[in-house]
C-alpha cells in the first residue's frame, strides 16, 4: 500500500536590494540566478556566535 501525501505550494522569498520579493513573480533571467546560488549550513556553535554578535551589536 501506498502511504498518501500531502503537497502544498510554499511561497518562497529572497531579499532583493533591500526587500523581500517573492521567487515566482521574478524574470526567467533572475530566477535562473537564484538556482544557482550557494546555501551555506552552519553549525550549532556558528550560528550562536552569530546571534550572539547581532545581539551585541544591538545593544552598542
Amino acid at each position: 500500500m501506498e502511504k498518501k501525501r500531502l503537497v502544498v505550494p510554499v511561497e518562497v522569498y529572497s531579499r532583493v536590494v533591500g526587500y523581500f520579493r517573492p521567487v515566482n513573480q521574478w524574470n526567467k533571467g533572475k530566477k535562473e540566478e537564484f538556482s544557482e546560488r550557494k546555501t551555506y549550513m552552519f553549525d550549532a556553535f556558528e550560528l550562536e556566535q552569530s546571534v550572539a554578535l547581532d545581539e551585541y551589536k544591538r545593544a552598542v
